[in-house]
Parts: C-alpha cells; sequence; structure tokens
C-alpha cells in the first residue's frame, strides 16, 4: 500500500471509528446488549465497504461528510453479519479480527440479538441523515435489496447448501457476488446516489463493484491458505475444515490468482468507463486485490 493510500485509508478509518460507536452509545437500551454490539464495532476490521463508499462520494467532488451515516450503516450490517457467521450454528468461529468472537464473549443470545440490532439500526441511520428523501428512499432500497435474500443473506445459504459438496466456478460465483459481493456493490452505489451520478455512471460503477467484489473474495480464498494467523485475524484454513468449496480448491491455486487478476482488469476497464476521478478508488482495488491480511 502507498504512503497516500494509506494515509487516506486511515484517516477515514479513523473518522469512522469515532462516528460508529458514537452512534451506538447515545442509543437507550440494556447496557448488556450494547456492550456486546460495540464489542464488535470496536474490534475494528478495515472497513473497505464504508472507504469504498466514501471515496465515490469523494470521486464525484462532494464532501464525505454527507455519506457518513450511510457509510456506518453498511459496516454495522456487516459487522452484524460477522458475528452471526461465527455462531456455532454457521462456521463456529472462535476468532475475528484477532479477537474472541462475540458469542465466545457474550453468548450465542446475545451475540444474535446484538447481531439483530446492528441489522436494523442501520436503516435508521439512513433515514435520520441530512439526504434527500429520494437518495434515502433509493438507498434503503439498495441496502435491503443487498442484504436481504436476493443479496448477502441467500448468499449465505447457498454457502451453507454447497457445504460437503463439490461447486462449479458458477455456483461458486454465484455464492461470492451474493454472500460479499452484493455489500460491497452497495457501497459503490451508494457513493453514486449521493453523488448525483448518471444513469451511465452508475452502469460503470455497478460493473466494477461487481468486479472488485469478487476479487475481495478471491483474496480471502487464497489469504485462507496462504495467510498468517497473526495478519489475517483467524485461523487459516477454517475454508477446508469446514470442507467449503474455494476458488483455490475448484482452480489451484496459481488458477484462483489468474482469476483474481481478471476480475482487477475488468473493474479497473469500468471504472475508466465511469469518467470519474478515479485515482483513489483504483488505488483501492489494488490493495484488495494484494493484500496480506
Amino acid at each position: 500500500m502507498t504512503s497516500d493510500l494509506s494515509s487516506y485509508m486511515n484517516e477515514c478509518k479513523k473518522l469512522l471509528d469515532e462516528e460508529l460507536p458514537a452512534y451506538i452509545d447515545r442509543l437507550e437500551m440494556p447496557e448488556s446488549l450494547k456492550d456486546a454490539m460495540l464489542y464488535s464495532i470496536h474490534a475494528g476490521g478495515k472497513r473497505i465497504r464504508p472507504i469504498l463508499m466514501l471515496a465515490t462520494v469523494e470521486a464525484f467532488g462532494h464532501s464525505i461528510k454527507e455519506a457518513i451515516p450511510v457509510a456506518c450503516a453498511v459496516e454495522m450490517i456487516h459487522t452484524y453479519s460477522l458475528i452471526h457467521d461465527d455462531l456455532p450454528a454457521m462456521d463456529n468461529d472462535d476468532l475475528r479480527r484477532g479477537k474472541p468472537t462475540n458469542h465466545i464473549v457474550f453468548g450465542e443470545a446475545t451475540a444474535i440479538l446484538a447481531g439483530d440490532a446492528l441489522l436494523t439500526q442501520s436503516f435508521e441511520l439512513i433515514a435520520d441523515s441530512n439526504l434527500t428523501s429520494e437518495q434515502k428512499v433509493d438507498l434503503i432500497k439498495l441496502l435491503s435489496h443487498a442484504a436481504g435474500p436476493s443479496g448477502m443473506v441467500g448468499g449465505q445459504m447457498a454457502d451453507l447448501d454447497g457445504e460437503k459438496q463439490e461447486l462449479t466456478l458458477e455456483q461458486l460465483e454465484y455464492i461470492h457476488h451474493h454472500k460479499t459481493g452484493k455489500l460491497l456493490v452497495f457501497s459503490i452505489m451508494a457513493g453514486a446516489i449521493i453523488g448525483h451520478a448518471t444513469s451511465h455512471q452508475r452502469e460503470h460503477l455497478r460493473a466494477f463493484g461487481e468486479h472488485i467484489g469478487l476479487s475481495f473474495q478471491i483474496s480471502d480464498d487464497i489469504l485462507d491458505v496462504e495467510g498468517e494467523e497473526g495478519k489475517i485475524g483467524k485461523l487459516p484454513g477454517s475454508d477446508e475444515t469446514n470442507e467449503k468449496s474455494t476458488y483455490p480448491k475448484l482452480l489451484t491455486l496459481d488458477g484462483a490468482k489468474e482469476k483474481l487478476n481478471h476480475h482487477f482488469k475488468e473493474g479497473l476497464a469500468h471504472l475508466t468507463a465511469a469518467n470519474v476521478q478515479k485515482d483513489t478508488l483504483q488505488s483501492i482495488a489494488k490493495f484488495i486485490v494484494e493484500r496480506d491480511h
């Protein structure tokens, strides 16, 4: 990562790390629930999705302040999905972002409710933002689609159904496009909506997001093989332990890396066609492809 991109992402992450807990802190709820929500929010992470949104808004010459509530909303949904993914009934993980998972610390019931709370609170954040009514409706509809049965939740179900099975490449791409990609695409499209993008720009930014979303998941699959626990924040090899189909398993490690490079190049072509200030978005896409954690 270049020093410029590192500084940009650190500044955005610092802002998000301040705003996210502030939203939760001011809500009235049982302290045990608040503690569980804040535990996973404070666990950090790269904040790739909200940072992509902020960078997209800036690509249209708008201030990132316009997008902060929506950026926090998408990170709340992402965090809720991780809490639920880690549960014994799902992936049964003990570590997330280098820390004990939510249910290990607070118990399964509280972890489920913390996830539920983050999911529902995200929509209130958008509704209470200073955006226009039309933008709010567009964003809430798009986020509902991206996070729900036609998006992330449907992808999670397909992922569970695919365990201990030999999936085709098409089936695997369906899982990753929905489970991981849809929320990432939403982040970019939300930035486009806030930035008043044309229909032509939205079309190419959507395609950029879809290719980068697949790149993100392929990179994750590769890291599960090659990554170090201290860097990736969880035990390597969990996909193999859970008998999941992955790109390296289906295409070999070299084949997965070729596929990663293909989606990266296709994504950049669509970003160029969108005719926006692309430098930061291009650098983030490159970081996604080349990251080691």
